[in-house]
């Protein structure tokens, strides 16, 4: 794992748990955004997926790139911002563990390490861009799986996918431990309401959305 490449964590896991219970046959289309390691893309394509996978990071698609070689797993990797490298094209499922942690205003947006989890005072700078583009990428039957914190607004999300048509519900749920990224800002979003004065945890949730039937 390079410097500055998201490793695999609790949402990773929790998004590896959706992804086995849509359980896609071989041959599914499956688009992984914001790669990170590769480990989502992996797990598809050890399922016999035919998988792309996207990230807007170097570090990022090298990492992917050699963990696919180092697995002998067939995945195309690119590099770019969200779906740019993707455009024009449909998928049968969407893979997205984009960052989602409410950050103070710097007036810079995230720097190094921090552009992995950063995204913004209500932690949703790539949650509504991914909500607005992802429907037009998914095909007839496609389904989109997104994971990110409560903190950033599960309820938005889920308005958004409605708004462009689709069908979407909350289909899992973790309470995890504060991070040390969290634990950094505990003061600020408890100042903001974000988090409750007894809040030692983080809830994640994946939400689930496809075309209705």
């Amino acid at each position: 794992m390079l410097p500055g490449v998201y490793a695999p964590q609790d949402d990773t896991e929790l998004l590896a748990e959706a992804l086995d219970e849509v359980a896609p046959p071989p041959g599914t289309r499956v688009l992984d955004v914001g790669t990170g390691s590769g480990a989502l893309a992996l797990a598809a394509a050890r399922r016999g997926a035919e998988v792309t996978a996207v990230d807007v990071s170097r570090r990022a698609v090298w990492t992917a790139r050699l963990n696919a070689w180092l697995s002998r797993l067939p995945v195309r990797i690119r590099r770019g911002n969200l779906f740019a490298p993707v455009r024009g094209r449909t998928y049968d499922l969407i893979l997205a563990n984009p960052p989602y942690v409410p950050a103070p205003d710097t007036g810079r947006g995230p720097r190094g390490r921090a552009v992995a989890w950063d995204a913004g005072r209500d932690g949703r700078l790539l949650l509504d861009r991914i909500c607005r583009d992802a429907p037009a990428l998914l095909s007839p039957q496609g389904v989109l799986l997104i994971v990110h914190s409560a903190l950033s607004g599960p309820d938005r999300t889920l308005e958004l996918l409605r708004d462009a048509g689709l069908k979407a519900a909350v289909v899992r749920r973790r309470w995890v431990p504060f991070g040390p990224v969290l634990r950094s800002r505990e003061d600020w979003l408890r100042r903001r309401g974000l988090l409750a004065p007894a809040d030692d945890r983080e809830e994640l949730v994946v939400i689930r959305a496809e075309r209705p039937s």
